[in-house]
Protein backbone atom coordinates (compact mmCIF):
# COMPACT_ATOMS: atom_id res chain seq x y z
CA UNK A 1 0.00 0.00 0.00
CA UNK A 2 1.23 3.48 -0.81
CA UNK A 3 2.32 5.10 2.45
CA UNK A 4 1.34 8.54 1.18
CA UNK A 5 -2.27 7.59 0.49
CA UNK A 6 -4.83 8.82 2.98
CA UNK A 7 -7.07 6.19 4.57
CA UNK A 8 -10.75 6.72 3.88
CA UNK A 9 -13.01 5.61 6.76
CA UNK A 10 -15.46 2.92 5.79
CA UNK A 11 -19.15 3.71 6.23
CA UNK A 12 -20.95 1.96 9.04
CA UNK A 13 -22.92 -1.06 7.76
CA UNK A 14 -26.67 -0.55 7.84
CA UNK A 15 -27.29 -3.41 10.28
CA UNK A 16 -25.64 -4.65 13.46
CA UNK A 17 -26.56 -8.20 14.43
CA UNK A 18 -25.05 -9.57 17.62
CA UNK A 19 -25.77 -12.51 19.95
CA UNK A 20 -27.03 -11.75 23.44
CA UNK A 21 -24.23 -14.00 24.71
CA UNK A 22 -21.51 -11.84 23.15
CA UNK A 23 -19.51 -10.21 26.00
CA UNK A 24 -19.26 -6.96 24.02
CA UNK A 25 -22.96 -6.68 23.25
CA UNK A 26 -23.68 -3.62 25.42
CA UNK A 27 -20.82 -1.56 24.00
CA UNK A 28 -21.54 -2.72 20.43
CA UNK A 29 -25.20 -1.68 20.55
CA UNK A 30 -24.39 1.60 22.33
CA UNK A 31 -21.73 2.47 19.75
CA UNK A 32 -24.07 1.73 16.85
CA UNK A 33 -26.85 3.83 18.38
CA UNK A 34 -24.45 6.74 18.91
CA UNK A 35 -23.54 6.53 15.23
CA UNK A 36 -27.21 6.92 14.31
CA UNK A 37 -27.77 9.71 16.85
CA UNK A 38 -24.82 11.62 15.38
CA UNK A 39 -26.87 12.19 12.23
CA UNK A 40 -29.50 14.16 14.19
CA UNK A 41 -29.47 17.65 15.67
CA UNK A 42 -28.94 18.07 19.40
CA UNK A 43 -32.46 19.47 19.84
CA UNK A 44 -34.21 16.74 17.83
CA UNK A 45 -36.86 15.02 19.98
CA UNK A 46 -36.12 11.31 20.34
CA UNK A 47 -39.15 9.05 20.37
CA UNK A 48 -39.06 5.38 21.33
CA UNK A 49 -41.95 3.22 20.12
CA UNK A 50 -42.02 -0.24 21.68
CA UNK A 51 -44.36 -2.44 19.66
CA UNK A 52 -45.96 -5.64 20.99
CA UNK A 53 -48.37 -7.12 23.47
CA UNK A 54 -48.13 -8.84 26.85
CA UNK A 55 -50.68 -11.41 25.67
CA UNK A 56 -47.96 -13.35 23.84
CA UNK A 57 -44.64 -14.27 25.44
CA UNK A 58 -42.60 -13.79 22.29
CA UNK A 59 -44.34 -10.57 21.35
CA UNK A 60 -43.84 -9.01 24.80
CA UNK A 61 -40.28 -7.89 24.06
CA UNK A 62 -41.29 -4.36 23.03
CA UNK A 63 -43.54 -3.65 26.05
CA UNK A 64 -40.89 -5.11 28.39
CA UNK A 65 -38.28 -2.72 26.95
CA UNK A 66 -40.73 0.17 27.30
CA UNK A 67 -41.51 -0.70 30.91
CA UNK A 68 -37.79 -0.91 31.74
CA UNK A 69 -37.13 2.47 30.10
CA UNK A 70 -40.12 4.06 31.85
CA UNK A 71 -38.47 3.36 35.22
CA UNK A 72 -35.72 5.87 34.41
CA UNK A 73 -38.28 8.74 34.29
CA UNK A 74 -35.88 10.37 31.85
CA UNK A 75 -36.40 13.65 29.94
CA UNK A 76 -34.00 12.40 27.24
CA UNK A 77 -36.73 10.62 25.26
CA UNK A 78 -40.48 10.28 24.80
CA UNK A 79 -41.77 6.75 25.25
CA UNK A 80 -44.72 4.92 23.71
CA UNK A 81 -45.46 1.26 24.50
CA UNK A 82 -45.24 -0.41 27.92
CA UNK A 83 -46.83 -3.43 29.56
CA UNK A 84 -49.55 -1.19 31.02
CA UNK A 85 -50.09 0.82 27.81
CA UNK A 86 -48.94 -1.33 24.89
CA UNK A 87 -48.63 -0.21 21.27
CA UNK A 88 -49.91 -2.98 19.01
CA UNK A 89 -51.78 -3.68 15.80
CA UNK A 90 -55.00 -2.05 17.01
CA UNK A 91 -53.56 1.33 18.05
CA UNK A 92 -50.25 1.61 16.15
CA UNK A 93 -51.50 3.92 13.40
CA UNK A 94 -53.24 6.16 15.94
CA UNK A 95 -50.07 6.29 18.06
CA UNK A 96 -47.89 7.31 15.10
CA UNK A 97 -50.36 10.06 14.18
CA UNK A 98 -50.27 11.35 17.76
CA UNK A 99 -46.45 11.35 17.77
CA UNK A 100 -46.24 13.50 14.65
CA UNK A 101 -48.87 15.87 16.01
CA UNK A 102 -47.03 16.36 19.31
CA UNK A 103 -43.39 16.37 18.16
CA UNK A 104 -41.75 18.44 15.45
CA UNK A 105 -39.61 16.37 13.08
CA UNK A 106 -38.78 13.66 15.66
CA UNK A 107 -36.17 10.92 15.42
CA UNK A 108 -38.11 7.71 16.01
CA UNK A 109 -36.67 4.42 17.27
CA UNK A 110 -38.86 1.35 16.73
CA UNK A 111 -38.48 -1.71 18.96
CA UNK A 112 -40.09 -5.10 18.40
CA UNK A 113 -39.61 -8.84 18.60
CA UNK A 114 -39.04 -10.87 15.46
CA UNK A 115 -38.58 -14.45 14.32
CA UNK A 116 -35.58 -15.73 12.37
CA UNK A 117 -33.35 -18.67 11.52
CA UNK A 118 -32.48 -21.02 14.37
CA UNK A 119 -28.85 -19.85 14.41
CA UNK A 120 -30.02 -16.25 14.90
CA UNK A 121 -32.32 -16.84 17.88
CA UNK A 122 -31.06 -14.73 20.77
CA UNK A 123 -29.54 -12.06 18.53
CA UNK A 124 -30.30 -8.35 18.71
CA UNK A 125 -30.29 -6.22 15.58
CA UNK A 126 -29.85 -2.46 15.20
CA UNK A 127 -31.03 -1.53 11.71
CA UNK A 128 -31.12 1.68 9.71
CA UNK A 129 -34.62 2.37 8.42
CA UNK A 130 -38.13 1.64 9.67
CA UNK A 131 -39.46 -1.37 11.51
CA UNK A 132 -42.08 -3.42 9.62
CA UNK A 133 -44.27 -4.71 12.47
CA UNK A 134 -46.54 -7.61 11.73
CA UNK A 135 -44.66 -8.68 8.60
CA UNK A 136 -43.78 -12.05 10.14
CA UNK A 137 -47.44 -12.85 10.76
CA UNK A 138 -48.76 -11.37 7.50
CA UNK A 139 -50.24 -8.19 8.97
CA UNK A 140 -50.22 -4.93 7.04
CA UNK A 141 -49.17 -2.28 9.56
CA UNK A 142 -47.51 1.11 9.07
CA UNK A 143 -43.70 1.23 9.24
CA UNK A 144 -42.16 2.59 12.44
CA UNK A 145 -38.98 4.54 12.98
CA UNK A 146 -35.91 6.11 11.42
CA UNK A 147 -33.99 3.17 12.90
CA UNK A 148 -35.15 0.10 14.75
CA UNK A 149 -33.99 -2.56 17.17
CA UNK A 150 -35.30 -6.11 17.12
CA UNK A 151 -34.70 -9.13 19.29
CA UNK A 152 -34.91 -12.49 17.51
CA UNK A 153 -36.93 -14.47 20.03
CA UNK A 154 -37.65 -17.71 18.17
CA UNK A 155 -37.57 -19.58 14.86
CA UNK A 156 -39.77 -18.31 12.04
CA UNK A 157 -41.13 -19.94 8.92
CA UNK A 158 -44.32 -21.67 10.05
CA UNK A 159 -47.11 -21.32 12.62
CA UNK A 160 -45.77 -17.94 13.74
CA UNK A 161 -48.55 -17.23 16.26
CA UNK A 162 -47.97 -20.60 17.94
CA UNK A 163 -44.20 -20.05 17.99
CA UNK A 164 -44.57 -16.61 19.59
CA UNK A 165 -46.89 -18.03 22.24
CA UNK A 166 -44.36 -20.74 23.05
CA UNK A 167 -41.23 -18.62 23.33
CA UNK A 168 -39.11 -18.81 26.48
CA UNK A 169 -39.77 -15.84 28.75
CA UNK A 170 -36.20 -15.99 30.10
CA UNK A 171 -34.80 -15.19 26.64
CA UNK A 172 -37.27 -12.37 26.04
CA UNK A 173 -36.44 -10.85 29.45
CA UNK A 174 -32.71 -11.08 28.74
CA UNK A 175 -33.04 -9.41 25.35
CA UNK A 176 -35.29 -6.67 26.72
CA UNK A 177 -32.83 -5.89 29.51
CA UNK A 178 -29.92 -5.58 27.05
CA UNK A 179 -31.88 -3.35 24.67
CA UNK A 180 -33.20 -1.05 27.41
CA UNK A 181 -29.83 -0.70 29.16
CA UNK A 182 -27.86 -0.12 25.95
CA UNK A 183 -30.38 2.34 24.59
CA UNK A 184 -30.47 4.38 27.80
CA UNK A 185 -26.67 4.39 27.97
CA UNK A 186 -26.44 5.65 24.38
CA UNK A 187 -29.02 8.38 25.04
CA UNK A 188 -27.12 9.59 28.12
CA UNK A 189 -23.82 9.67 26.21
CA UNK A 190 -25.39 11.46 23.25
CA UNK A 191 -27.00 14.05 25.52
CA UNK A 192 -23.68 14.66 27.27
CA UNK A 193 -21.91 15.07 23.93
CA UNK A 194 -24.60 17.40 22.59
CA UNK A 195 -24.54 19.51 25.77
CA UNK A 196 -20.74 19.82 25.63
CA UNK A 197 -20.85 20.81 21.97
CA UNK A 198 -23.48 23.46 22.67
CA UNK A 199 -21.38 24.87 25.53
CA UNK A 200 -18.29 25.12 23.29
CA UNK A 201 -20.27 27.02 20.65
CA UNK A 202 -21.35 29.73 23.09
Amino acid sequence: MNSSSKAVPLPEPSCLKISHADPNIYSAITHRLLFHFSRTNADTPIIIVCVGTDRSTGDSLGPLVGTALARFHSPLFHLYGTLDEPVHAVNLEETLTLIHEKHNNPFIIGIDACLGHSASVGCIQVVDGPLRPGAGVNKQLPPVGDIHLTGIVNVGGFMEYFVLQNTRLSLVMRLSDIIASSLYSALKQWNLHASSAATRER
